[in-house]
């Protein structure tokens, strides 16, 4: 069995009884950094095998983990914060064990689009994530329909590209309500709200640190 097991994104207490579970009772832990995840387990004592897979991993590393699920050895696939396959390298794993017909469950909970959702005020019922916004090729084209959208737009951001992103969006389609939600569940955890036009002007004072979930509101 893979299993699909969503860990905090910042708050190492939001874990789910089940998901530690998992973790204590699987052969193989496969994690995208394993310092980074080393840090959960010790915190809950977790003495479980920890391996790598991340976006440079060969063909071989991904090989090795199917053969031990073809073996009969269950595996967790973790990432450094929230839901496995979301933005992080997990999704060629997933794709290779449902080829093979090995059998998945889902450990559900942390999500940073989902609890930035939650806090943007805006409406929740239909909503497009784009997880980080293509560098280059495509770029313009899809911020360009973020004015088409009737919908709740979510996607994440760098500090060192927030400033130039809220500004690309503002000179391509327009103002936005927004939600730019930092450093979630974490002691500086922090949700700025307002319009695209007024975030630009404090970001451009103000040097921004964390890790960002932006969400937008198109303005009617």
């Amino acid at each position: 069995m893979l299993y699909i097991v969503s860990t905090p994104i910042g708050n190492l207490k939001d874990i789910s009884l089940r998901a530690l579970d998992v973790l204590k009772s699987v052969d193989l832990i496969v994690a995208e950094d394993t310092r980074h995840s080393g840090k959960l387990l010790k915190e809950y004592d977790i003495k479980t095998p920890l391996n790598s897979f991340h976006s440079h991993s060969s063909r071989g590393k991904l090989d090795f983990i199917i053969k031990l699920l073809e073996e009969g050895k269950n595996v967790a696939l973790i990432s450094d914060a929230g839901t496995p396959g979301v933005s992080d390298p997990g999704y060629p794993l997933i794709q290779e064990a449902i080829l093979k017909n090995i059998s998945i469950s889902a450990v559900p909970g942390a999500s940073a689009a989902i609890a930035a959702l939650t806090l943007s005020g805006f409406p929740m019922h239909r909503f497009l994530f784009l997880g980080f916004l293509p560098l280059k090729k495509g770029r313009q084209t899809l911020i360009k329909s973020f004015k088409e959208q009737d919908f709740t737009i979510i996607f994440f951001e760098s500090p060192h590209r927030i400033y130039k992103t809220l500004k690309q969006i503002y000179e391509i389609s327009g103002d936005f309500q927004a939600a730019v939600c930092r450093e979630m569940t974490k002691m500086h955890e922090e949700v700025i709200r307002g319009k695209i036009s007024d975030l630009i002007n404090l970001f451009e004072k103000n040097k921004p640190k964390g890790e960002f979930v932006v969400v937008l509101k198109r303005e009617l």
